[in-house]
């Protein structure tokens, strides 16, 4: 028999919120956390906007001790800390003593610490190798993130971070879901985190995949399944939950977010018209399919799509499969937004921070607008009525959500949130 899991704590750190009080303002509102970037224009980037949370000495202070910053340069540890920490109190949890053996963290990140590696080549190269401080491996090994987590909060469970570009996140879920599923942990602090700056950024900057024409107007330049959609904004960030068995959560009283019905992790293999940056549609489609097996809904119990969605013109084909999975389309097509028309994409942190924003809907009982789209894309609206792409945020009470993430190495992920009833 499948246990139920919910999601007790909420985390994030995000171009438009750091905090779970600002980011639900934000989304609510349609506050962009898109902003002109002066570093990506000094260095001549076509794209010279990003997303990027914004992060006081204040705020760093009260999450790192004076030592610990002492020659910190990882902003992916630094929003995956933030956010896994918020979400870790807002669960109400405590900071252990000894190790608590049944909480644990799976915390992904795409890359650590690109900034303290730049440090640290230019340090070598000047043979002052000894002056590389105490803190590098730390910072720049890939489970620096969750190493991290795990020795603040003192996690006694599996402590790991995965990786799988930018369905990261979205795959941190679910991996803490199947843990807690085959009672192995009660709890898991599962999230994803995502440095920021231009050594990330660069790559998509040369595959010409980001848009040069919005340096001017930045909170226009991310446009997911807009007809003048030019590319995905660069963005970072973090976003964290705290994932857990009803039973425990009950016990604790704990305020229960929402539920976890289940969900589906594929690859389409780079086959079938799939490739490193391109998505094999069958695959994305059967992600879906299994995911909505695997919750033991259907699709028609689906009220609302929190997509991928990341302004390319990846959009159409992205729509064109969840009409195909879900055998439904027009009218009768259920409502989908894009985070990204706010953040920008996230990278490997998009699927958490989204997730994130999946679940307040749900909680709060709403959805927010998509920003940059009344002018959507026709093969979209060939596809699909118009209307369920809200332009402003509605007040309404979703049941199911889902969420999907597809990323770079033709991998996918698929998860259905629920609100919570006891």
């Amino acid at each position: 028999m499948k246990k139920r899991i919910v999601i007790t704590g909420l985390g994030v750190a995000a171009p438009n919120g750091v905090g779970i009080p600002a980011f639900m303002n934000a989304i609510k509102n349609g506050v962009s956390g898109i902003r002109h970037n002066p570093l990506l224009e000094q260095l001549q980037f076509s794209c010279q906007i990003s997303g990027e949370p914004e992060i006081s000495d204040e705020l760093k202070a009260q999450y790192f001790t004076e030592l610990e910053l002492r020659g910190f340069n990882s902003s992916g540890i630094l929003y995956g800390v933030i956010a896994g920490i918020e979400a870790w109190k807002n669960a109400g949890l405590l900071f252990n003593e000894t190790p608590d053996w049944d909480s644990g963290a799976v915390f992904g990140s795409g890359t650590s610490g690109i900034d303290k590696f730049r440090e640290s080549i230019y340090k070598i190269d000047e043979l002052q190798t000894r002056r590389l401080g105490s803190t590098v491996v730390a910072q720049t090994m890939n489970s620096g993130v969750s190493a991290y987590l795990g020795g603040k909060i003192g996690l006694g469970n599996q402590v790991t971070t995965n990786s799988s570009a930018c369905t990261t996140g979205t795959e941190a879920i679910l991996m803490a879901y199947d843990r807690i599923q085959s009672g192995q942990a009660k709890r898991i602090l599962a999230g994803s985190t995502s440095d920021s700056g231009p050594y990330i950024w660069a790559g998509f900057d040369t595959l010409r995949v980001c848009p040069s024409k919005y340096n001017e107007a930045p909170t226009e330049g991310s446009r997911p399944m807009s007809a003048s959609a030019a590319g995905f904004v660069p963005g970072s960030g973090a976003g964290a939950m705290v994932v857990e068995d009803l039973e425990s959560a009950l016990e604790r009283n704990a305020v229960i977010y929402a539920e976890i019905l289940g969900g589906n992790v594929n690859s389409g293999g780079q086959r079938d018209g799939g490739s490193m940056t391109a998505p094999n549609s069958i695959a994305v489609q059967k992600c879906i399919e299994n995911a909505i097996i695997n919750a033991g809904i259907t699709a028609n119990d689906i009220d609302a799509i929190n997509g991928h969605l990341t302004a390319t013109t990846k959009d159409s084909l992205e729509i064109e499969n969840w009409t195909k999975a879900l055998d439904r389309n027009g009218a009768d097509f259920p409502y989908i937004n894009s985070l990204k028309s706010l953040t920008g994409h996230c990278l490997s942190a998009s699927g958490s921070i989204e997730s994130v924003a999946a679940v307040l809907q749900l909680h709060e009982g709403f959805l927010f607008g998509n920003n940059n789209c009344s002018d959507l894309h026709h093969e979209i609206t060939a596809l699909i009525d118009p209307s369920k792409v809200l332009l402003n945020t509605i007040n309404s009470n979703p049941k199911i959500i889902a969420k999907a993430s597809f990323g770079f190495g033709d991998v996918n992920a698929c998860v259905l949130f629920k609100k919570f009833e006891n």
